[in-house]
């Protein structure tokens, strides 16, 4: 695989994610929303962990259920969509089963999300400063002086220059990298344990994606907090992950160490994911090898592996028809695919 990923141990300040216990963990979840003749199920038995200190990297493309496996997490789900089944722990605690008031104390102070989309995240009637100081003072007893105070703190710590001025400003006076800075600054209000971060670079410049995805590590290193980074972007995952979960059809598919997952692939579609995208020695005028067909439309999954229809080693193959492969142990350990077929790609450097 051509592109580098980030060394295994970036953090020696904190214990290593793969012997530390998990922040978050997510079992088994479920989550449905109403059919014309059954509930089509959008997030499939998903397990998932995070460590303190950890970036998890969930990617797989757009309806693969990564952004609603959170906002099921979090109760933040549209009014139609329910959660079915499974956990979601905090600290041990299941955030499916807090009452309501309980759970917007935890969003902010203790788990938070910056949404994809810095324009649809902040209102923009209201100023900058006005929806920081909200998220503040919505959690702690202080002073709307002070909490302004704090307000501009969050501002200049995620770069934004001339925060006693900028503070002032409306969304729409602000550049779409400021305003996602300013995403981040309301996220981080409050020293979160777990912040979940959306597609957070979609839509911007590579130069401003990238001072972002610095933004985060920055303050990941200095606050110790553990972070999801959910996103399409492989080279953004190449750089900031430590593990990554690969979802399709509203199921983790492949999941693992970002070394494993990256340099021995373990699931068909991993492998045509890393196959569509160029890479850095790729001559200019050759052709990307795209996934055939279209994701599959949750409401009418079939009865065996969802890629299927669109898989170079599994199509027509009668266990890949008729069977869901399970996520399980590979090879190597803690690596675990969905793919009944996974030994045949061991060793050969299917990935590129």
């Amino acid at each position: 695989m051509a592109i580098q990923t980030r060394p295994e141990s970036s953090n020696d300040n904190l214990e290593s994610p793969k012997t530390a216990q998990p922040y978050l963990e997510i079992r088994n979840l479920q989550t449905a929303f109403p059919g014309n003749e059954k509930p089509t199920i959008v997030v499939n038995d998903v397990s998932l962990s995070l460590a303190r200190g950890e970036t998890l990297a969930v990617v797989g493309e757009s309806g693969s259920g990564k952004t609603m496996t959170f906002l099921s997490a979090l109760g933040l789900l549209p009014k139609s969509g329910r959660v079915i089944g499974g956990e979601a722990l905090l600290s041990g605690r299941d955030l499916l089963k807090l009452p309501p008031r309980e759970m917007r104390a935890l969003r902010g102070s203790e788990i938070a999300m910056v949404f994809q989309g810095p324009l649809s995240g902040l209102n923009p009637v209201f100023r900058i400063g006005e929806q920081i100081i909200e998220a503040i003072r919505a959690h702690r007893r202080i002073s709307r002086r002070a909490a302004r105070q704090e307000a501009i703190r969050l501002l200049e710590r995620v770069h934004i220059p001339a925060a006693s001025s900028r503070i002032d400003d409306y969304p729409h006076q602000l550049s779409g990298g400021m305003r996602q800075r300013a995403l981040i600054a309301m996220a981080i209000a409050l020293d979160p344990a777990v912040l979940i971060a959306d597609e957070p670079t979609t839509a911007l410049d590579v130069t401003v994606q990238a001072q972002i995805l610095e933004l985060l590590s920055d303050i990941q290193a200095e606050t110790g907090m553990g972070m999801v980074l959910i996103t399409h972007d492989l080279g953004l995952v190449a750089r900031h992950a430590d593990r990554v979960a690969v979802m399709y059809g509203g199921r983790v598919v492949e999941q693992g160490q970002l070394s494993d997952v990256f340099k021995r692939t373990r699931h068909p579609y991993t492998v045509s994911l890393f196959r569509s995208i160029p890479h850095l020695h790729t001559p200019a005028d050759a052709e990307l090898t795209p996934i055939d067909g279209q994701p599959p439309n949750p409401a009418e999954l079939p009865p065996g592996c969802a890629f299927e229809a669109r898989c170079y080693l599994g199509k027509g193959r009668r266990d890949c028809v008729s069977a869901i492969p399970p996520l399980a142990a590979t090879d190597l350990n803690t690596h675990l695919t969905a793919c009944h077929h996974w030994p045949e790609l061991a060793g050969t450097g299917a990935n590129g």
